[in-house]
């Protein structure tokens, strides 16, 4: 079980450990320590020294594979303390000779302060191509793998590299989850996941963002996904409407904020007739009582209560969406949350005449309840492009908001009954044949608190909304690769 090991460089007693710890179970492999050009060689025995610019470029995984020289190499990406379980090389190498992976990844404990928890891994998929997937800090990977892919590979990344490289070896080779607590390692990141979900539309972020989707849209053209910027043309007349614009709100619950979403529509100065159509998910709060109380005063308000008691927001989109007085465009409005101008309604029924789309989605502002904004601030999604939008979309974790859908359409895909990344879904199967438009002026104030249901969520939550997404990337790409055979 010979395994070369790359080692980021951090101090010299804590590279030390690691060292120590890695050549005790990797019998006998090179040991090299990845550092800037320039830097002095620590006196760690055992070690030589690999020059690097920054580990994500593509440079850099090209110096590191290029000196790997036995079958599988070991690859710590972590620039803190590592501590190895006994006998963890030998469970991933075993796993990798056994499965013939490309890159094999396991479970990890998860040190934060003084206390450790475990740090379970989702497996790795075909619709796992977000640049955010979690490996963990450990990785094994195929050497030959490797260096075909690195050969394969025609552009010079600065921040895309190693992303490039588990994209191009998955197109022949699987990667490979071990579910086993192997090691520990430390967490530097001690932000929430509602912190952490909006990194990537940050505009500091914006060259890796670039790359990332360089990379993303060349794995999709050789694995047969990518779609050319060639959509279908959108009949708004197929059907009659009463009503021009619906706004779908569906809610449960939020007795203190219903009034205010329900509200923010009212006041929208538009040249077509609208509604809002609030569907209350058998809410127990006073949330019913209080849609009455305005519906009593507005015809416009549409109280609809679902026959069924078992559905999720996705679900209680499609009652919106197929409801006797429901729109030709239906607008999303979640009950927490407000229109930030009064003319929110206008400017996107305007936009899907203009850009002939099937879906819009809009720019949203960050408030808390006082509506004042708080970070990140404004989310423009800007990463989309007309052209490689809807390729660009497998990569990212959401589309935006406001969202709204020409509603023959919505009604003909439906949505599925879940109550994450039902929207998500939605988009995902509208652009595969139709243009998603895009707004960017701020439409819409998205009110935070602490009960939000991305705000600070447990690892196993964001586990599992993490293979729900990622399963619904695999659906969709291979139904792309069908619509290319």
């Amino acid at each position: 079980m010979k395994i070369d090991s790359f080692i980021l460089f951090q101090d010299i007693t804590t590279t030390a450990h690691i060292v120590q710890a890695i050549q005790a179970q990797a019998e006998g492999g090179k040991t090299f320590l990845l550092m800037k050009e320039g830097s002095e060689m620590p006196d760690i025995k055992g070690c030589e020294p690999l020059f690097i610019d920054q580990l994500q470029s593509s440079a850099s995984i090209k110096t590191i594979v290029e000196s790997a020289a036995s079958p599988y190499f070991l690859l710590y990406s972590k620039e803190s303390e590592l501590q190895l379980e006994n006998n963890a090389l030998q469970r991933l190498y075993e796993t990798a000779r056994q499965t013939q992976a490309g890159i094999v990844y396991a479970d990890y404990y998860e040190k934060k302060g003084d206390s450790i928890e475990a740090h379970p891994q989702i497996d790795y998929q075909i619709g796992s191509v977000r640049d955010d997937f979690q490996f963990g800090s450990l990785l094994l990977i195929n050497t030959e793998a490797a260096r075909k892919a690195v050969a394969q590979t025609a552009s010079n990344y600065n921040f895309a590299g190693l992303y490039d490289l588990r994209l191009t070896i998955s197109q022949k080779h699987p990667i490979v989850h071990l579910a086993e607590l192997l090691y520990t390692e430390v967490e530097q990141d001690q932000r929430t996941s509602g912190e952490k979900q909006f990194d990537y539309v940050n505009p500091r972020n914006r060259a890796v963002q670039i790359e990332m989707e360089q990379a993303c849209t060349e794995h999709l053209k050789a694995i047969g996904a990518y779609l050319k910027p060639q959509f279908k043309s959108v009949d708004f007349n197929t059907e009659t409407f009463k009503m021009e614009a619906s706004v779908i709100i569906p809610v449960k619950n939020r007795v203190s904020t219903i009034c205010d979403a329900i509200a923010s529509v009212l006041a929208q100065k538009t040249t077509f007739p609208f509604n809002v159509i609030i569907i209350d998910n058998h809410s127990t709060d006073g949330t019913s009582e209080a849609i009455e109380k305005v519906a009593a005063s507005d015809e416009r308000v549409i109280h609809a209560i679902p026959e069924r008691t078992d559905l999720g927001i996705g679900g209680c989109w499609n009652v919106g969406l197929n409801h006797s007085n429901c729109g030709r465009f239906a607008v999303q409005l979640d009950s927490d949350d407000v229109y930030s101008r009064p003319d929110t309604l206008q400017k996107i029924v305007d936009a899907f005449y203009a850009q002939n789309c099937a879906m819009l989605v809009g720019t949203y502002q960050i408030t808390n309840f006082q509506l004042q904004p708080i970070p990140p601030g404004v989310i423009d999604h800007k990463e989309w492009t007309p052209d490689n939008g809807r390729n660009n979309a497998l990569r990212i974790n959401g589309l935006g908001a406001p969202r709204a859908f020409y509603t023959p359409i919505a009604r003909e895909i439906a949505f599925p009954n879940s109550s994450y990344g039902e929207d998500y879904a939605m988009g995902l199967a509208i652009s595969r044949n139709y243009q998603i438009g895009r707004l960017y002026d701020v439409l819409y104030n998205c009110r935070r608190w602490e009960g939000n249901s991305d705000a600070a969520l447990s690892i196993e939550k964001v586990n599992k909304n993490n293979l729900y997404k990622d399963g619904l990337r695999t659906q969709e790409i291979n139904a792309r690769i069908q619509m290319g055979l």
